[in-house]
């Protein structure tokens, strides 16, 4: 697909101001694009203002206005127990979610920070804490729009496509065996966790969406929120070998205890939500490859090489799903 007829190609700075300007603010000029790829964000300097917006364009066609709004609503009622996120701005008609000719977007305050020093069992104490008042209140309503976060869609249907569409021929026979013993291992992991809950999570916890400002964090970007095991916003927190991993989880579950009651059953989900997250990765790359920004920004992707590293590190993930379920300390 061409650049000039890709949805987001209409997303000139004219445009983009032309749209900041229809909720009653005057631009100054000044845009700055911000490392989005699923979604188009812009920095949109205002006048008479010192602190820019926050202007975020959705993709088209890949989340129901009301799957944005129910997102919308579980940041704003975060927010209004003080905890430290970033919610969509209201406009005088009371609307989050806004429309611009054929784009639906939201603005945002601009908020500063820097990256979070995640091998510091201090800061993922305070995480912990941050997590455990997140999913307290993200248990007391579910999403009625948004998918859950399961083995179907995450892998499933990510083996397919890539499969179907995209894995080189060579590599194909040892991809399609590997990942069938993949899913076994992972649906009978869910199946056995069947009493675990889904409540909303964040869906997308990783450090580039954390700030630390003011030696607290604040997470952002709610964009991938879902409905899954609470474990899921922990799991990506952990780095390092086994051991370490272990002495990083019992430190933020001892903060997260705090606010909400750990389920120490979740744990038998970490691997398979690890290996799901690189499943659905390596299919949300191929989704995307039609959109210009793809090829340009992951120039890695869909070769030979990529596939024969992901299959190796499929490979490993089997390794890790035969270990022993990580215990806490």
């Amino acid at each position: 697909m061409s650049n000039e007829i890709h949805p987001f190609s209409v997303l000139t700075p004219s445009y983009i101001m032309d749209a900041v300007e229809s909720q009653d603010y005057v631009c100054d000029g000044r845009i700055l694009a911000l490392n989005s790829y699923e979604n188009r964000v812009y920095q949109v300097g205002l006048e008479n203002q010192q602190v820019p917006v926050i202007a975020k364009f959705y993709r088209p066609q890949r989340w129901s206005a009301d799957q944005i709004l129910e997102e919308h609503h579980f940041s704003m009622a975060l927010a209004e127990y003080e905890l430290p996120v970033v919610p969509p701005l209201v406009n005088s008609q009371g609307a989050s979610l806004l429309n611009y000719e054929d784009f639906q977007f939201a603005l945002f305050e601009r908020k500063g920070g820097h990256g979070p020093e995640l091998d510091d069992l201090d800061n993922l104490y305070t995480m912990g804490r941050l997590l455990g008042r997140i999913h307290a209140l993200g248990a007391v309503e579910t999403y009625q729009y948004r998918p859950a976060m399961d083995p179907q869609t995450f892998g499933h249907d990510s083996v397919a496509f890539v499969s179907k569409y995209f894995i080189p021929t060579e590599l194909k026979a040892a991809y399609d065996s590997l990942t069938a013993d993949l899913l076994v291992h992972i649906d009978a992991a869910f199946a056995q966790a069947e009493g675990v809950s889904y409540i909303r999570v964040h869906g997308d916890c990783h450090g580039g969406n954390l700030l630390w400002r003011d030696d607290a964090p604040h997470i952002v970007d709610f964009d991938d929120s879902r409905m899954a095991p609470a474990i899921q916003d922990i799991w990506m927190l952990l780095s390092g070998d086994r051991d370490r991993q272990r002495i990083q989880l019992s430190e933020i579950v001892e903060g997260y205890n705090e606010f909400y009651d750990f389920k120490p059953r979740e744990l038998a989900l970490i691997e398979p939500l690890r290996t799901l997250r690189m499943m659905y990765y390596a299919a949300w790359l191929a989704r995307r490859w039609e959109d210009p920004a793809f090829p340009h920004s992951f120039p890695w992707f869909n070769t030979e090489r990529y596939w024969g590293e992901h299959i190796l590190e499929l490979r490993e993930q089997l390794s890790a799903l035969n270990e022993p379920i990580m215990e806490l300390i």
